[in-house]
């Protein structure tokens, strides 16, 4: 069980029931843009915009931005502790691996609210 105070959530299980949720949303998310873009093949940007900016757009866009950074922190995590251990990387291990997830954080984090600003801003 994972009981990291990094990890995601309290277990391993969760993680992965969150790590395929969001990757559904995420596919599906992808579906929606290409059948939007198949559908109208001479889209222009003035039509683009009209499209995210419905309230429905927006929030879906949201959700896949937070599934996005829910999804990445799952797999950097995962990645994090099964390749910068002690036994791979030596003594420092530890703090490449703690640099490694606070940057993961932080990129995370920088992502999320450029994209929201981009969502919801002015």
């Amino acid at each position: 069980m994972v009981t990291s105070v990094s990890s995601f959530g309290r277990s391993g299980v969760f993680d992965w029931v969150v790590q395929r949720l969001t990757a559904v949303i995420l596919a599906v998310y992808t579906v929606y843009l290409m059948a939007i873009l198949v559908l109208n093949p001479d889209l222009d940007y003035q039509q683009w915009q009209t499209v995210f900016s419905s309230f429905g757009m927006r929030f879906f866009s949201l959700i896949t931005l937070l599934s996005i950074v829910a999804h990445g922190w799952i797999g950097m995590w995962g990645i994090s502790t099964d390749y910068l251990t002690t036994r791979l990387m030596g003594p420092k291990a530890t703090v490449l691996r703690i640099l490694f997830q606070i940057g993961s954080i932080l990129l995370a984090m920088l992502y999320l609210v450029w994209g929201i600003e981009i969502l919801w801003g002015t």
